[in-house]
Formats: structure tokens, C-alpha cells, sequence
């Protein structure tokens, strides 16, 4: 590890914490504000908007008539885009004439986009069309992202609408909070971020791929398209899904060190806002920094252990007594080991799943980090919207802990929280490694799962381990080793990221609306703050206690059991 390598993580982080609380004070003016901004420009848009759709801005929703409003979008969104990349060899805007997806692909792939995972079984450049890449893919960049701003932001009013209000009972409106998501926060913000990509020499065109020879006299293609614009919405939805098969390694994808550092504060920009709308929200912005710092604290923890890891290099080179300056197997000469640890720690705790390095090629406990930043439950920091709904599910188990120690009921935000919530909140928990265990024992004892393994031994378990926790957290990286463009497992991933993303998302939307109605409960002697350093501390640690205790077993046998063979010079 350097100084210039620390500076560059401690420079995102500081823009990153720049960035929160006017960003997030500016999400709160548009979703909870009497009036959003740029009202004489963007309102009339919104009214049109809401009009076409036949939506009542001020009919608010239950928690099921939310729900039924998230998950039938959800559904045309998904079965749309299957007919788009179906049918793609007979649109539009396919200039090199690429056929039509194969039905387990586009099945995957239609799945992956509606849950915001955009795990991709397949080279962007050579498989999808410049219509499928726009309007399947691209246009789920930004929905997908909304849906789930939208369901953290119903959670928010579940914990924090009173007793007294009018429609205390509601949670907002689904399609309002998602019109309100495109129109005040996503585009405007896409529309300048593509316009920088573009300048930092970003492809933004509808071009046939071009044929050039090398001064070596060796032929090319490269790839056209419209890169920028996907590009944009990708990073800042922490979608993650690549125009090219390279993702943010591909300098066509992220040309230059401003993009790179661009890319990653764009990541944790919208999820890290959202703590301080909470606070907002709450009526006390302490209650949100004290997620953020709960968040930070486990983000630091990560990077700081993955930079080491691949600082120190490869045991097995280093057992055969090889001299190297650190692992750079998988990396861009460009980034280097800190700029690619920082990556992967971020999208990992973000969920956003793009890549500037092949985490296949990490260290056995270098990929163990990007592991167990999804496996913790998608809250350091976390997707748009669900890290705060996430990391809200755990507050509840610290506060129903806290509650267990000192005898007391347990309370949040002056709400008690009682056996519906908890149940609640443990199908919430229990839905997770359900999903990535279940189907991960399935796959590593079928030929269908194992056939496509690169590697044999723990590697191969944690190739097949981070597949299903990447798309059961929505994260959509992967341990490129793994040929997952299979009948089996493009079914299976798929079942894993919609269960991953729907069956999470009942449990919160239900909390919300049991919290909703509840009444204040005056603070006492035994009330337990949430918004100071202890509550921060007992947060993490339920966190790292959860993940820890139900992965472990299965992280033993796979990257840590890999390290110390690797020491012994045993390679997979």
C-alpha cells in the first residue's frame, strides 16, 4: 500500500461526504417539498405527465397499493424488454445485424435489468443491437433505480409520518415518486454526466462498428453506439451493466483517471444522499449521519483489507519464491491496485456490479472482500434506494436488541417496534441466504452448474458462491471464470435476482405500512438514542454479526480455505 494509493481513497471519500447533504437536501425538496425546484420548467412536465397516466398527485397509497403498483410495472417492464431482445434481428438500429437473443438469455437478461442487477451473461458488443441496448436496457437503468428510491422513501414515511397527519396511513404514491425520480433527479443529472463522458472521449453515436488496422498490420473492429448516455445512468443508478464485455475497464467505457474517480463518486453519490433526506425526513438529520457513519465505518473496513490483500501480492507466486509488487493479474495498468481495489469496494457496497478489474483474478482474500460486502445485505451505502431501506432493516434488529438488554420494548423514531415488525424483518433477512446458500448447494453438485466452472477446488465454490450472491444481492459482477450463458444457469440467476430483489422488497414495503399507523411513545430513561456513536457501533456490528454467522461456513470452504492452500503453493 502507498500514500498516493490512500490519498486517492480518502480524495473519493471526501467528495463523496461533499456531496451528501446538499444532494440530499435537494432529494428531500423533491419528494417531500411543497414545492419541487424549477417549478415554471420541470412542474408543468410532471402535471403532463401524471395526467397521461391518469394519476392523482394527491391520492396517496397503502402499503399494498403500492406494492401491487411496483410489482405490476415491474412485470410489463420485464416482459417488454424479453419481446425487444427477442425480436431485436427484426428492429430497428441494428446496424451490424445481430440475430435475436436465444429465450433462457433474454429471460436472464430481462431479469437482470427489471431488478436493477444487470448481471450479463453475455459481450454487450456482439450480442445486443443499439435499440436493445437503449430501450431494453438503458430505460431499466433508470426505472429500476426509481422503483427502488421509491421503496425506501415509503419505508422512510412508515418510520417517520405521525400521528395526526392526513393520509398518516399512506406511503405516498408509487407512480409519483417514480415520475418525480426521472424527471427531477435521474435525467437532469444523466443529461450533464453524458455530456462529460462525451468530452472525455465516451462514444455517443448510432455508427456501424469500424474496421482499422493496427500499425502491426493486425485488423480490428471497434465498437459504436450510444456508450455515453448508458454509461451515465449506469454508475449513477448503480445499475453496473456495461455497454461492452469489459465494463469500466474498456477505455471506450472510462477513458481517463477524471472518469475513473468521476465514475466512482457517481456510485456512492444518490445512496449516500439518501441518509441525509432521512434525517431529513425524521426531523432530526443526526438519525441519518448516524447510518452514514455506520455505513463509512464498514466501507473503510473493506477497502482498507482488499488494498492489502492485493498489495501484498499472490501467496502462490510468493511461495515460489517469485519477486512481485503486488497482484496486478486481471488489473489495468492504469488504475493499478489502489484505483482497482477502490472500484471493487465500491461497487460491491453499492451494488452496482460495474467492474475496472476482474475480480476472478484477485487474491483469494481479495476476492473475499467483494464477496462479503454483497453477502452483508446490500447496506454500505447499497442500490438507489435499497442500502437506506437495507440498512433500516437492520436498524430495527439493533433496536430490538438494545430493547432485549435493558428489559425495555424496543422503539424507533419514537415507535415501538413489536412481533410484526420483527417477524418482518427476519423473513427480510432469512429471504437472503435462503437464495445464494440454496441454489449455490444445487449448483455445485449438478453437472449443469459445475460443467461451466473455469476453475476446480474452492475457487470453482467461490466462482459458483459469488454468482448467486451477486445476483441474489442485485450487485450483477461476477468471477468472470464462470461461463454462466447456459440454459441452467441463465434460469437459475434469473430466479435468484428476482427473488433477491421482490421478495425483500414485500417484507420492507409491509413494515411501512405497520409502522405508519402507529403512535408516538414519549422517550423515557430507557429509550435508546439512535443517533449517537453507540447506536452506530451496535448497528455495525448486528451487521457484521448476521452476515458473519450465516456465510461463514460456506466462505470457510471456499476463498479462505484458498488462501492458506495457496501459501502452500497449491493453485485451481
Amino acid at each position: 500500500m502507498t500514500v498516493i494509493g490512500w490519498l486517492q481513497i480518502l480524495l473519493f471519500f471526501a467528495l463523496v461526504l461533499a456531496l451528501t447533504k446538499p444532494l440530499g437536501g435537494y432529494l428531500f425538496r423533491v419528494f417531500e417539498g411543497e414545492r419541487q425546484p424549477l417549478p415554471r420548467v420541470l412542474g408543468p412536465v410532471e402535471r403532463l405527465l401524471l395526467r397521461l397516466c391518469g394519476v392523482d398527485p394527491k391520492h396517496e397509497q397503502t402499503w399494498s397499493q403500492y406494492t401491487l403498483a411496483l410489482l405490476a410495472f415491474s412485470l410489463g417492464g420485464l416482459l417488454i424488454t424479453y419481446l425487444i431482445l427477442r425480436l431485436q434481428h427484426v428492429l430497428p438500429l441494428n446496424p451490424q445485424g445481430l440475430p435475436a437473443v436465444g429465450s433462457a438469455l433474454a429471460f436472464n437478461t430481462a431479469a437482470s435489468f427489471t431488478t436493477n442487477t444487470n448481471w450479463q451473461s453475455y459481450a454487450g458488443e456482439s450480442t445486443l443491437s443499439y435499440l436493445s441496448q437503449m430501450v431494453g436496457l438503458t430505460w431499466h437503468n433508470f426505472t429500476s433505480a426509481a422503483a427502488g428510491l421509491g421503496v425506501a422513501l415509503a419505508l422512510a414515511r412508515g418510520f417517520t409520518r405521525r400521528p395526526g397527519l392526513e393520509g398518516r396511513k399512506t406511503l405516498g404514491s408509487f407512480w409519483v415518486d417514480l415520475i418525480r425520480c426521472l424527471l427531477y433527479v435521474l435525467l437532469p443529472l444523466c443529461v450533464v454526466y453524458a455530456l462529460f463522458l462525451v468530452s472525455q472521449g465516451v462514444p455517443q453515436n448510432f455508427a456501424p462498428y469500424r474496421e482499422l488496422t493496427t500499425l502491426e498490420g493486425v485488423k480490428q473492429t471497434l465498437a459504436m453506439g450510444p456508450v455515453a448516455s448508458q454509461e451515465a445512468i449506469k454508475m449513477l443508478g448503480t445499475n453496473g451493466g456495461g455497454f461492452f464485455n469489459a465494463n469500466s475497464a474498456h477505455p471506450f467505457e472510462n477513458p481517463t483517471p477524471l472518469t475513473n474517480l468521476v465514475q466512482l463518486v457517481s456510485i456512492f453519490a444518490l445512496p449516500a444522499a439518501l441518509t441525509y433526506t432521512y434525517g431529513k425526513m425524521a426531523g432530526d438529520t443526526r438519525q441519518g449521519w448516524a447510518l452514514f457513519a455506520a455505513m463509512s465505518l464498514l466501507f473503510f473496513v473493506g477497502v482498507a483489507g482488499l488494498y492489502a490483500a492485493e498489495s501484498s501480492g499472490n501467496p502462490a507466486v510468493a511461495s515460489a519464491q517469485v519477486a512481485q509488487a503486488g497482484n496486478m493479474e486481471g488489473k489495468e495498468a492504469r488504475f493499478g491496485i489502489a484505483g482497482s481495489a477502490l472500484f471493487a469496494t465500491v461497487t460491491t457496497d453499492a451494488s452496482c456490479g460495474a467492474v475496472n478489474s476482474m475480480h476472478d483474478s484477485f487474491t483469494a482474500l481479495g476476492g473475499l472482500v467483494p464477496l462479503v460486502n454483497i453477502q452483508l445485505g446490500e447496506v454500505i451505502f447499497g442500490g438507489v434506494g435499497a442500502g437506506l431501506y437495507g440498512i433500516l432493516v437492520m436498524a430495527v434488529l439493533a433496536v430490538f436488541i438494545a430493547g432485549l438488554m435493558v428489559g425495555r420494548t424496543p422503539e424507533y423514531l419514537g415507535k415501538k417496534i413489536e412481533a410484526r415488525e420483527m417477524k418482518l424483518a427476519m423473513l427480510y433477512v432469512l429471504v437472503f441466504p435462503l437464495v445464494i446458500l440454496g441454489l449455490s448447494a444445487v449448483a455445485a453438485v449438478l453437472p449443469q452448474g459445475t460443467s461451466s466452472l473455469a476453475n476446480a477446488g474452492p475457487h470453482g465454490l467461490s466462482e459458483i458462491l459469488y454468482a448467486y450472491t451477486s445476483a441474489a444481492g442485485n450487485n450483477g459482477s461476477a468471477f468472470a471464470g464462470l461461463n454462466a450463458n447456459t440454459p441452467f444457469w441463465n434460469l437459475t440467476l434469473g430466479v435468484a435476482m428476482l427473488m433477491g430483489r421482490f421478495l425483500m422488497m414485500l417484507p420492507v414495503l409491509a413494515i411501512a405500512g405497520s409502522m405508519v399507523g402507529k403512535k408516538d411513545v414519549p422517550p423515557g430513561p430507557g429509550t435508546f438514542p439512535t443517533h449517537g456513536a453507540l447506536f452506530t457501533g451496535l448497528l455495525v456490528s448486528v451487521i457484521l454479526v448476521v452476515g458473519a454467522l450465516t456465510f461463514f461456513p460456506a466462505l470457510s470452504l471456499g476463498p479462505i480455505v484458498e488462501h492458506y492452500l495457496a501459501g502452500a503453493g497449491k493453485v485451481f
